[in-house]
Order: structure tokens, then C-alpha cells, then sequence
């Protein structure tokens, strides 16, 4: 019976790779692009452009379209790599992870790896329905990413797994992949799924350069999840992604500390009471998405410090309770208690509690959901204002006015107030041409997104006695009954964002993330991802410490004359023109400082250049260096005076792809008509092109050279030489001829830059166009061609 059984296995299993393998040989990536065996790289680059464009499902709306497009980016995928494609040529191999190929090694490793379960026999290769459809749903494209998910990390924190049709080890994980998405997803975790076949250019994006791969995302920032696909990892990591402190614990002895904190903080305050030891996973999660709004605590009921807390508010153990504090911390605002504490019902009661009665205006954004836009006439919301300070004779009428917004049950009116000390500009245009000081109360309602409102002031300020209730309220009705009787408009500023941290915490924060993103890849060996950030820490040394040796051999005495020279000969060959005798902008220097744009110098000079600077970059080769230099020098010298304007220059003989690379960047985020490099067999020719990087907004301004300039020098040249004598020999005739042609297109590379200074102009203005673009292009694009 055991034979049996075990020839039977046998049995199956021989006809699993029978079938695989002869879906294998089915697929020959060779006829699907059309090339031969001996094919190059950039013919197979080539063919497989070109045959993308006609087969995208976008664009070709044949039934059988999506197939071919599939087979045609993995037979690329294949002929692109040497290893995959000497794989294929030896074994007829389409995968390095495929169990067949490298012999009794492969079969073993499939043997140990592989998940037996359901889907067996059903194995996503070469397929219309080849990708699962539990993960269809998830499945992420470059532009959704870009545009959605990570704007949406800020408020939530993402999962993404990185698959591929042709891959053995992501059929291993599935099971505990969805296990995991049917928890988390609940919870209020985003999923995504990427699909290298089908989104190459998002997985290398996202730094994912192998299959299977699991990585987090939060606030933008992207973590790999580097531990045994298990389902208790997979949510520990995702707990781990979210900020530290989001919870606080909260006992007998810090709850009144914790609630009184809402006046400081301007937000109220929400108790957890709960029987487990550790903070929920989903009350985490919510305690995230509502941070700029809520400040959360829990309760440990099993705890002996809580009971006084358990007693005071009457909480029921048998049940989770939340409750919300405004200003009156004595007595909850809002309670809910129920066994089955679901998202959407957190969500609900916190979304209805997320304002204080009359909170304070502390930014731009509150402003925005305080006091909406109107919309339609039914909808109008008007935003009662109390313009007032932070010192103790404020304190009095600041009270009367929280309790007349205590008692206030009309949807349409908004309490709020505002320290004019801490919003100077905007309390500047609500009581001008007044002669009044604070504290006064202003009705307004806002007209458009631009900052425009209609208000009024209520005359006789604000005290806080009866007699200025009763005149607010008045003024409160009669706005119900006539909205014309706001006769004030005007323009507001954006508001002052007063929680705003100061530039060197906010550096220090960004430098300890960073250093924490260094040292987990290392622990980890993702070497791939740190070689950009070795390379330039030993260029680093290797400059600096060349520069020592240099020094300490060099004859002093011989140095120090020769150092006036060699500034000189710099200033020369950059171009440095006469001042000019008329300029708007007149410059602080002598001189146009125009540095290499380099591996080395790429960082600081573009990634990450300072807010509102901008790196003018002149494009130029080898062979134009001095001349363009020269025409740069002579157009941008009078807009040097700028402190926010840097100007470079990118040698495309030694970074030729990174134009290329950038440009089609724009192309895809801003759908922006570039020339086709295909369209024709010569290369792009980027001389002379000048662009405006904005590091920080990631935004360019291009300016394509035009020629205006009139060959002067070459007529004069050829007048000259037809006047003279015929008796020349031939030699000097050719000589001359040479001569005359070369300096023709000298000429006519000068003139490329003829209009510069009037692009500079509109760039001054911010008038010229401007192409955003999703990341700027990396390191590894911008690597010498040998």
C-alpha cells in the first residue's frame, strides 16, 4: 500500500514538470521580439520600444493585446539580463528561480522551498489570468503611487509586496501574505501589490530588486521588511513603521497632567479603556491618522493604578470605552462603549469630536476646515472670531466666550479665536482702518479658496459681560435672516503655523532617520542600496585626504605666488565678462561661479538644495565646453546678485543617460510632448539646452537653444578671400577653407544661448512653465560610459 502511494506521488510529481517544462519551451522570448541569438543589447532595446508602443492595451484595443504586451516585457526582461539570457541559451531557462537548469541543486532547492497547498496546479505562468485575483485589487501602477499611495502615507501606513508571474518563492508566501492583508486590511492598513512584469519602473523606484519582496511605507519613507515571512512579523513590522508616543499611557497619577494639556496642545483628548496589557494594533493606527487633530491615552483596567480612573468615570470592564475631552476635562464630551470596537466606528466618533468647542486658529490648515468655503447658498457656514491675547487680562472675556461656544447648537456657526500676537498679519487686515484693540469679535465667511471673505465686526468689542452676549447674539440672528449685513470684505494671508518646529529639531529628526536607515542596511547587507552613499563617502576622503598629502609635499614658497594666477585663469575660462553698465539685479561678484554637476556634487547641488533655490545647469560636451561656458557667463552674469540662484554645467559626454532619463520623468508626470527619440536614427542632441532645478519642489524649466546669430565673421572671411590674389597655392586655399568653416560653427554654437538672458528674465518672474516630476533620477544614472 505505502508503493502505491509513493509511485503515485512520483507519478504526479513527474507530471508537474513535464508540464512545466513544456510551458517553457513554448515561450521562446527570441520570436516574440523578432531578433536572433546574436542580437546586441541596443537592437533588442530597440525592438522591444517599439514593439511596447504598438502592443500597450492603451493604445491597441486587440482583444489579444494585453497578452502579447505581457510576453513581450518578459522576453525583454530576459534578453536584457546576461545572466537570464546565458540561462536561457544553456538550459531553455526563463527564471533564476525556476527548479530546472542548474541540475540536482535546482531540485533540491525547489523541494525544500516549495508550498505545497491548492494552488498546485495552478500556477500563474504565461497566462491572461496569470496574476491572483485576491491581488488584483491591490495592484499598483507609477502613477497611482506617486499621485495617491504616498500622499496617503501620511495618514496611514502602507504594505506593499513585490511579485512576479515567474516566481516560485512569491507562490511560498501567498498564504501568509493573505492572512496577513485579511488582518491588517481591517485595520486600516493600505495594501499594494506591484507586479515587476508589469511595473518595472515602480519596483526599481522603490528599490526592490528582487521577487519576492515585502517593504513598508510611511510618511513617504520607504522600509524593507528584512525577517521570515510570518504572519506575527508581518504585523509587528507594520506596528514598528508607525512613530513612537502615539499612545500615551495613562494611569491615576498623570490623567489630570494628560487633559488639562488641551489648552497648550489646542486638541481634545481621547481615554482608551481596555483590559489588555499592550495598545490595541488598531487603536494605534487610529491614534496616527487623526495626530494632527486628537491627542490619544489608554487605560490598562487590569492595572491597581487605574482604578480611581475606572471609579471616577463609571467605566464598565466588561467592554471596551472610549470617551473625548474638550475643554471641560471634569466631564467627557462624547462616550462610546461596545464589545466589538470597529474601525468604522472609531472612525465615526472620533471624525464628529476631532474640534475643540472653540478652538484656536494655529495654521492655515485648521482655518481651511474650520471655516470651509462657501459652496451653495444652503450651505453657508459662517466662523465667529475672537480676536484676543495670551495675558491675564485677556482671561476673563477668552471664558465668556468659550461658554457662549459651549452652548451653541447651530450647525452653520463656527466659534473660534485667535492670539493677535501669534497671527500679526491676518488680525492686521480684520481690524484695519479701525481704531480698535483687541479683544474684538469678527463674523466672516469665506468666499473663495484664494483667502477673499466677507465679514463684520461687532461693534463695542468684547468683555465677556452680558451686555456683549446679548449684542453678539443679536448680531447672530439678524446674520440668519440678511447675510448682506457682512459689508467688509477683504483679502486674508495664510495663517502662521505656530506648532512649526525650529529648523535645527527638525534637522536633527531628519539626520537621526537617516542614520537609522544606514545602520538597518547594514545589519541587513543591502549593499546594492548603499553603494551610491559609500561611493561618496570615500570619494569624500580620497579628495580630502589627496588634498593633505598635495600640501605637505609641495613647496610652500612656490605655491603661494602662483595661487593669484591660477583664481585668474579659473575666472577666464568660466567666462567672466565686463560688469554691464545697466542692470535691474546689479551682482555682488566679478565673477560668474559655474561648477561641474557631478556624482560628488549631485546631492548638495540638486537632491537637496536648499527651499526656494534653484540650480541653473547649462548641458554642453566636450567639444562646445569653452564656447558655451563663455555665452553662459556673458547672460547670467547680471542675475548673479540672486542668493537663490546656483548655476552648473553637465557634461553629456561622461553622463549621457541622465538628460534622457530626466525628461522622460517629466513626460510621465505632466503628459508634456518630448521629441521621440526613436522617431529618427540619430541620437538626441542636448547641447545647449539650459534647465532650472528646483531640488526641493522637484519642478525643472527647460529652455531649448535657438539660433539667432548671423555668420558676420565667415562672409567677411570669404569677401577677404575672394579679393585676393588666385596665384595662392592649393594648400593655403584648402587651409583657409577649413579655417572658415570651423570657425562658422563656432559661430553657430555661440548663438545657441542667444535668448538666455530673456529666459532668465521669465524665470525671475516665475512666468515660465513648469514640468514636476516624481523623483529625481538616481545615482545610477548619472555613471561614466566607458
Amino acid at each position: 500500500m505505502a508503493g502505491r502511494i509513493m509511485f503515485f506521488s512520483l507519478f504526479i510529481l513527474c507530471g508537474f514538470l513535464v508540464t512545466v517544462l513544456g510551458n517553457a519551451a513554448q515561450f521562446d522570448p527570441y520570436k516574440i521580439l523578432g531578433v536572433t541569438g546574436s542580437a546586441s543589447q541596443a537592437e533588442i532595446k530597440k525592438v522591444y520600444k517599439r514593439l511596447a508602443k504598438e502592443w500597450h492595451p492603451d493604445k491597441n484595443k486587440n482583444p489579444g493585446a494585453e497578452d502579447m504586451f505581457i510576453k513581450i516585457t518578459k522576453s525583454y526582461e530576459i534578453l536584457s539580463s546576461e545572466e537570464k539570457r546565458a540561462n536561457y541559451d544553456r538550459y531553455g531557462q526563463t527564471d533564476d528561480t525556476q527548479p530546472y537548469g542548474h541540475g540536482q541543486r535546482g531540485f533540491r532547492h525547489f523541494h525544500d522551498n516549495f508550498y505545497f497547498d491548492e494552488s498546485f496546479f495552478n500556477f500563474p505562468f504565461n497566462s491572461k489570468n496569470g496574476r491572483d485575483s485576491a491581488d488584483s485589487k491591490y495592484t499598483l501602477h507609477f502613477n497611482q503611487y506617486v499621485n495617491e499611495v504616498v500622499p496617503d502615507t501620511f495618514r496611514k501606513p502602507y504594505l506593499i509586496k513585490i511579485t512576479s508571474d515567474w516566481c516560485f518563492s512569491c507562490i511560498h508566501i501567498e498564504p501568509v501574505w493573505k492572512e496577513a492583508v485579511q488582518e491588517l486590511e481591517p485595520l486600516g492598513v493600505g495594501i499594494g501589490v506591484v507586479d515587476v512584469g508589469y511595473e518595472r519602473r515602480l519596483a526599481n523606484h522603490l528599490g526592490a530588486h528582487r521577487t519576492p519582496s515585502i517593504l513598508g511605507v510611511i510618511n513617504g519613507k520607504v522600509t524593507f521588511f528584512n525577517y521570515a515571512v510570518v504572519k506575527e512579523h508581518l504585523m509587528q513590522f507594520v506596528e514598528d513603521l508607525l512613530p513612537q508616543r502615539l499612545v500615551e499611557k495613562i494611569s491615576d497619577r498623570n490623567d489630570q497632567d494628560f487633559l488639562k494639556s488641551w489648552h497648550e496642545i489646542n486638541k481634545p483628548h481621547v481615554l482608551l479603556f481596555d483590559q489588555v496589557p499592550v495598545v490595541p494594533l488598531l487603536y494605534k493606527l487610529t491614534a496616527f491618522a487623526y495626530k494632527d487633530y486628537v491627542q490619544f491615552g489608554y487605560v490598562d483596567q487590569g492595572l491597581s493604578e487605574t482604578a480611581s480612573l475606572l471609579k471616577q468615570y463609571n467605566i464598565n470592564t466588561y467592554a471596551p470605552t472610549m470617551l473625548v475631552f474638550k475643554e471641560n476635562t471634569d466631564k467627557p464630551a462624547d462616550i462610546i462603549q461596545t464589545k466589538g470596537m470597529k474601525k468604522q466606528i472609531i472612525d465615526e466618533f472620533i471624525s464628529n469630536n476631532k474640534f475643540l468647542l472653540a478652538p484656536r486658529l494655529v495654521n492655515q490648515k485648521l482655518f481651511d476646515e474650520l471655516c470651509p468655503v462657501k459652496q451653495f447658498h444652503r450651505r453657508r457656514k459662517y466662523c465667529v472670531l475672537l480676536i484676543t491675547g495670551d495675558e491675564e487680562a485677556f482671561v476673563p472675556g477668552n471664558k465668556a466666550f468659550l461658554s457662549l461656544a459651549s452652548a451653541n447648537t447651530k450647525d452653520v456657526l463656527r466659534f473660534a479665536y485667535v492670539y493677535q500676537r501669534q497671527q500679526q498679519p491676518l488680525c492686521t487686515v480684520l481690524l484695519k482702518n479701525r481704531e480698535s484693540t483687541p479683544p474684538q469679535v469678527v463674523i466672516l465667511e469665506r468666499r473663495n479658496g484664494a483667502g477673499k471673505v466677507l465679514y463684520k465686526p461687532v461693534l463695542g468689542g468684547w468683555n465677556g459681560s452680558e451686555e456683549d452676549k446679548h449684542r453678539l447674539l443679536e448680531e447672530l440672528e439678524r446674520l440668519q435672516k440678511d447675510p448682506s449685513i457682512l459689508n467688509y470684505d477683504a483679502m486674508l494671508p495664510e495663517l502662521n503655523n505656530e506648532f512649526a518646529s525650529m529648523f535645527l529639531i527638525r534637522w536633527i529628526y531628519t539626520a537621526f532617520d537617516y542614520l537609522s536607515e544606514i545602520v538597518d542596511d547594514l545589519l541587513h547587507n543591502n549593499w546594492r542600496e548603499m553603494m551610491p552613499l559609500l561611493s561618496l563617502i570615500f570619494s569624500a576622503l580620497f579628495i580630502l585626504f589627496g588634498t593633505v598629502v598635495i600640501q605637505a609635499f609641495s613647496d610652500s614658497s612656490e605655491e603661494k605666488p602662483s595661487n593669484p594666477k591660477t583664481k585668474d585663469s579659473v575666472k577666464t575660462e568660466n567666462g567672466s565678462p565686463n560688469p554691464p553698465t545697466t542692470s535691474s539685479r546689479p551682482p555682488k561678484k566679478n565673477f560668474v561661479e559655474v561648477t561641474e554637476l557631478t556624482d560628488i556634487t549631485y546631492t548638495s547641488n540638486l537632491v537637496k538644495l536648499r527651499p526656494g533655490h534653484i540650480n541653473v545647469v547649462l548641458v554642453l560636451t566636450d567639444a562646445t565646453k569653452n564656447i558655451l561656458l563663455s555665452k553662459f557667463a556673458k547672460e547670467v552674469y547680471s542675475f548673479t546678485g540672486s542668493l537663490t540662484l546656483h548655476f552648473s554645467f553637465l557634461n553629456v559626454d561622461k553622463h549621457s543617460e541622465w538628460m534622457a532619463t530626466l525628461l522622460e520623468y517629466a513626460q510621465d508626470a505632466m503628459q508634456i510632448d518630448m521629441d521621440d527619440e526613436d522617431g529618427g536614427n540619430r541620437k538626441m542632441d542636448y547641447t545647449g539646452y539650459v534647465l532650472a532645478l528646483n531640488g526641493h519642489k522637484k519642478y525643472l524649466c527647460l529652455f531649448k537653444p535657438v539660433y539667432t546669430g548671423e555668420d558676420v565673421d565667415s562672409k567677411s572671411e570669404d569677401d577677404t578671400g575672394s579679393s585676393r590674389s588666385r596665384s595662392s597655392s592649393k594648400d593655403e586655399h584648402q587651409h583657409r577653407k577649413s579655417t572658415t568653416r570651423s570657425r562658422s560653427t563656432t559661430l553657430q554654437i555661440h548663438h545657441k544661448l542667444d535668448r538666455l538672458g530673456l529666459w532668465m528674465e521669465r524665470l525671475m518672474e516665475g512666468t515660465l512653465p513648469r514640468y514636476y516630476i516624481p523623483a529625481w533620477p538616481g545615482l545610477d544614472k548619472i555613471t561614466v560610459n566607458k
